[in-house]
């Protein structure tokens, strides 16, 4: 499925990190599971992906199929399917990201799999979930913080609601609940000796995301309307301005010795210095941000500020980010097979984490994988 140079990483290595040893099936899809996917493999799983026959080529672009060794299987076909059974039989947990009905149509739902392996960990990542009224329709990121309520909270004071990528749905509602109901489910297992089926939904997720608002809500602190809240943009100390070169700084001095501190560095009137509370005086403080940040650049407020307890950061693209001293400093990004890209997350003082395998240049043997994880059973205490 992949045709670069061969990659000069032995994807079938054991792998370290705190997963070394866990083994994980995962069906080929897009979005949440297969993010999720990668995190398992960041951690050390080791994680074969099946792809369909006539699965579109990969590039070393697609960063998040990295760590993974990639199999091919008709799941229509007897034979392969009988192949994909034999990787069951040796998983710890099975993956899949299909709308409900899709893997029981091909007898590989939970049901047929958990009683032939009662220690199976069944994961499945939908955005509806399994069952309610929207389960069997399609869905994208948007659709999903939509219904949730996520997607009402952000954006301007006055302006229509703004997309926050597909971060908040696909992989804050989606893949991190995956993961965290795997991690939870195995941790399960240890005590039971069983295994059991994790039903993540996005929705699901994204309504769990909101847990603070909503309890903000009910104390009367966040009110339902954009660019009128804390965190929202809705306060001058908590929000972004633009610098002589029109770029952008971050400000989030929300606590009062941090925004002092931000006041002092940068200049504001001394009648305003005590405005932080008063909601009478913010836009008068707003503006007198913005006239200030408006008179230096990006860099030079860079260079007087992130020192500091200010809480005032650049705002940075993708590829200035990689380029950050702090990332630096922390290896935060990692090159292989010379693509830049954002290293494991998070960090292990005992079971480290490597430098995940790039994007094998081959699809492997199916019997070999199977072999594989056969020995890798027997060899378990």
């Amino acid at each position: 499925m992949n045709t670069r140079s061969e990659a000069s990483v032995n994807h079938s290595a054991p792998r370290s990190g705190p997963l070394a040893g866990l083994k994980v099936l995962e069906f080929a899809g897009l979005g949440p599971a297969p993010f999720a996917c990668m995190l398992l493999a960041d951690m050390g799983a080791d994680v074969v992906t099946v792809h369909r026959p006539n699965a579109k080529p990969a590039d070393a672009s697609q960063l998040v199929q990295r760590g993974r060794t990639h199999v091919v299987a008709d799941l229509k076909d007897a034979a392969s399917r009988e192949q994909v059974m034999r990787l069951v039989d040796g998983a710890d947990v099975l993956v899949e990201g299909f709308r409900p009905g899709v893997m029981e149509r091909l007898g590989l739902g939970p049901e047929p799999l958990c009683a032939r392996h009662p220690r199976l960990i069944y994961a499945r990542m939908t955005g509806w979930g399994q069952s309610g009224p929207l389960a069997p329709t399609a869905g994208h990121d948007i659709n999903f913080i939509a219904l949730s309520g996520a997607l009402h909270a952000m954006g301007s004071a006055g302006g229509p609601p703004v997309p926050p990528l597909n971060l908040v749905g696909d992989y804050g509602g989606g893949s991190m609940y995956l993961l965290s109901g795997i991690l939870a489910a195995l941790y399960e297992r240890e005590r039971s000796g069983l295994g059991q089926v994790v039903d993540a939904a996005i929705s699901d997720g994204v309504v769990s995301l909101m847990t603070h608002f909503v309890a903000s809500a009910l104390r009367g602190q966040f009110v339902e309307e954009r660019g009128r809240n804390r965190l929202d943009g809705g306060t001058p100390y908590y929000a972004v301005y633009e610098t002589a070169d029109r770029q952008h700084v971050a400000v989030g001095a929300m606590e009062p010795p941090f925004f002092q501190r931000l006041c002092e560095r940068i200049g504001v009137r001394a009648d305003l210095r005590d405005a932080q509370d008063d909601r009478a005086r913010w836009p008068e403080l707003r503006a007198e941000f913005a006239r200030i940040f408006a008179t230096r650049t990006r860099q030079d407020w860079q260079a007087v500020l992130e020192n500091t307890d200010a809480c005032c950061s650049p705002v940075l693209s993708i590829s200035e980010a990689a380029q950050h001293p702090h990332h630096l400093a922390r290896n935060s990004f990692v090159t292989l097979d010379g693509v830049r890209q954002p290293a494991p997350a998070p960090r292990f003082s005992r079971t480290v984490t490597q430098v995940p395998p790039s994007l094998p240049a081959h699809v492997s043997d199916m019997n070999a994988v199977c072999q594989r994880w056969t020995h890798a059973s027997a060899a378990s205490p």
